[in-house]
């Protein structure tokens, strides 16, 4: 069984690494449809439409090439590395939409940002 720490994954907006995240997620789900049938005895469904979306939260870094692509209604192409950037390394990559950008700080803090992607497409999973 594979395992892979936190710490070794990575958000890449296009080409460019994306600086000083803290944390990403990522979720794909699937829509479905019932095919229930008068007379059957329990409810049925197929599978249907699919689509992702995702949160990065960072240190705001306004140097960053990656976090300036990801500006509100901005259509990007993302690709997370749960396990690295490395040669056989497995990436999800799609389309999304940037659809927020939260940035907070406190006196005791750093400054930081929530960003969230929508996917328009699908999600896929490759290597590296």
């Amino acid at each position: 069984m594979a395992i892979h720490k936190g710490s070794e994954g990575t958000v890449h907006v296009g080409s460019d690494a994306v600086a000083e995240i803290r944390s990403y997620s990522v979720e794909e789900t699937s829509d479905t449809v019932e095919t229930t049938s008068m007379g059957d005895s329990a409810r049925t469904h197929l599978a249907s439409l699919t689509s992702f979306s995702g949160s990065l939260d960072v240190f705001w870094d306004e140097t960053d090439t990656a976090q300036l692509a990801l500006t509100v209604g901005s259509s990007v192409t993302i690709k997370f590395y749960p396990e690295g950037t490395a040669t056989g390394a497995r990436y999800y990559e799609g389309t999304a939409i940037v659809t927020g950008v939260s940035r907070n700080a406190s006196f005791d803090g750093l400054v930081e940002a929530s960003i969230s992607v929508q996917g328009t497409g699908a999600l896929s999973f490759t290597t590296a």
